[in-house]
């Protein structure tokens, strides 16, 4: 308290920024104490052979109601203010690496920082003040861009010392360490729990001079009474978090250690967020987890007992934590979401093949809102490799979840994921790998060559004995085999009358609009006026030469344009558009078209 008054009056007396900014010796020892690694599933793991964890510490894991207390305690706004002594915002700049999860948590972060009034957006990272870069450490190369953006912006900061850099997201609890020995890189690190305190890191670092940091990861952070501040304004889609952490604990993923344990935004939230960016005009919401699929609500103490009597994971699969019982499941989010506004496409990502039930794909099925896209990542074709990757099935019955999701679906496209070179992978198990991708033809694959990631369970147990050119090989023999096998099924729709909601102008042609289809793939086509149709009768009307008895125009940005494909490549269509309507209507007429 002495210290805070001491720093008061020096702001006070204009000589704050004259003198040599004072050290906080308590801040200091705090910032230099090293947290243990990741959350602890000891207490929810089943006993056995793959219940074994490593270096994972449950004191890193605190309550919401803890974040809650330090950010009243540490926040008085009058002396908040004054520390800054900002005349005017603070422009901030962020930076956005990895996932879709990235960017909702960047929006997170953004309405959290405006709240206070003290810091405005600039897109213009030279105009900046605060630069904030939100990080990814799923692979090497994704750390590697941003230690060279961070070495790139020191030099920004030579030039401009009153600029503070940050490090958010999982990189920042991952490598606190590590970033905090490099030659005074950040002035920050915030974890991706830790956003709440944002303001008091950036107001802590400014008036010490000193690095400030918090990576506490939470068992019950969701931010769900937090309305995010979109990044893309002008936008039509919008991303939902509904969900944070993982519990799934796969050999090489470091997700569960830099996120946390699993839980679950309350549905209510969740739906109120939905409902206010339909309001907002958004056209189509992806509904975002890191195992999406195997949401459950527990925050209403009536629905505590509700057990569902259908079996809830898919036949074949299996995990390593004891499964979850009661509250409301993810169907029952997907089906409210569907029902906000019948004209808004519902995604979402990215699930986890074991958590796909029958009433699950029978929703979706029956609702035409909810996109006929399914991402199921594979990682691999082998069973054995399946089995070190511990994904919890075989070969045998990812296909058969394949088949069976395609008999209640026939119109459904598949997406997925696909590690080259994990630890002891053979030929042969490579050569799996490319008869799956050939067998299910995915209409995208995200693709990688293996990185080792400490903490993890291929750290401690397996060797990565993958030469590098090994892996690199064998990526490219995937991103062949995907762009022939996307390429054949795409050319194979052509022809076809698919309704495209138009995402933006085409970025080849300021005459042409792009969007996606229902499976989520890119269509492009020309802009001009077209008929507007309303119902079947006028699908008759504009089929029988009848157009000029048709309202007509030209469509805009989030309008619905049914499009008739005329040529294809791996990852996207050409078309010709034929209507406008709405979502509803093209589901009542097309298959008259």
């Amino acid at each position: 308290m002495l210290l805070k008054r001491i720093i008061l009056l020096n702001l006070k007396s204009g000589n704050f920024f004259k003198q040599k900014r004072l050290k906080n010796t308590l801040e200091t020892k705090t910032l230099k104490r090293v947290l243990n690694n990741g959350p602890n599933l000891k207490d929810f793991i089943k006993s056995g052979p793959l219940s074994e964890t490593q270096g994972i510490n449950n004191e890193e894991l605190v309550s919401n109601e803890i974040f809650l207390k330090n950010l009243e305690k540490q926040r008085n706004e009058e002396e908040f203010e004054s520390l800054l002594n900002i005349d005017k915002p603070r422009k901030v700049f962020f930076e956005i690496h990895g996932c879709q999860m990235n960017t909702n948590d960047t929006e997170v972060a953004y309405s959290v920082l405006s709240k206070t009034g003290l810091y405005t957006r600039t897109l213009n990272e030279k105009d900046a003040d605060v630069v904030l870069i939100m990080t990814c450490s799923i692979r090497e190369n994704a750390e590697q861009k941003i230690w060279n953006r961070l070495r790139e912006y020191l030099h920004q900061k030579r030039s401009k010392k009153t600029l503070q850099i940050g490090i958010l997201g999982c990189m920042a609890e991952r490598l606190k360490d590590k970033i905090l020995d490099k030659e005074k890189l950040v002035d920050i690190i915030c974890g991706p729990d830790s956003y709440r305190l944002l303001p008091d890191l950036l107001s802590q670092s400014l008036r010490t001079g000193n690095s400030a940091m918090n990576v506490q990861l939470s068992f019950e952070e969701t931010y769900a009474d937090l309305a995010p501040l979109r990044i893309n304004e002008n936008s039509k889609n919008a991303f939902v978090s509904i969900q944070r952490g993982c519990d799934n604990m796969c050999s090489f993923c470091i997700v569960p250690f830099v996120r946390g344990r699993e839980r679950s935004r309350p549905i209510k939230s969740i739906i109120e967020e939905i409902k206010r960016l339909s309001d907002q005009g958004i056209k189509e919401v992806t509904l975002l987890g890191q195992n999406v699929n195997s949401y459950h609500d527990l925050s209403e103490k009536e629905n505590m007992s509700i057990i569902s009597e259908k079996p809830i994971m898919s036949k074949g699969f299996k995990t390593i934590y004891k499964p979850k019982v009661g509250g409301r499941r993810f169907v029952d989010l997907l089906y409210q979401a569907s029902e906000v506004n019948p004209e808004m496409r519902i995604r979402f990502t990215s699930p986890h093949p074991k958590d796909f039930p029958d009433d699950l794909l029978t929703l979706m099925k029956e609702k035409a809102n909810i996109s006929k896209t399914i991402h199921l990542p594979a990682q691999s074709g082998s069973t054995t490799c399946l089995e070190r990757m511990r994904r919890g099935y075989t070969r045998e019955a990812y296909i058969e979840l394949v088949q069976k999701i395609r008999d209640f679906i026939p119109s459904i496209a598949f997406t997925s994921d696909f590690i080259a070179g994990f630890c002891g992978e053979t030929e042969e198990e490579h050569a799996d790998t490319i008869s799956l991708m050939k067998l299910v033809n995915y209409t995208y694959c995200f693709m990688y060559t293996y990185s080792m990631r400490e903490k993890t369970r291929a750290y401690h147990r397996f060797t990565d004995d993958v030469p590098n050119e090994v892996k690199q090989k064998r990526y490219l023999e995937m991103v062949d085999v995907f762009r022939e096998t996307a390429t054949n099924l795409n050319k194979s729709k052509i022809g076809e009358t698919h309704l495209v909601l138009i995402d933006q102008i085409s970025k080849r042609s300021q005459s042409d609009y792009s969007g996606r289809n229902d499976n989520n793939t890119l269509v492009n086509f020309g802009k001009k006026e077209l008929p507007i149709l309303e119902d079947l009768n006028d699908l008759y009307k504009l089929k029988n030469g009848n157009e000029n008895f048709l309202n007509k125009n030209v469509p805009n940005i989030g309008d619905y344009v049914a499009c008739k494909l005329t040529s294809a490549t791996s990852q996207s269509f050409r078309a010709e558009p034929v209507f406008i309507c709405k979502l509803q209507t093209f589901d009542k007429i097309k298959n008259f078209i």
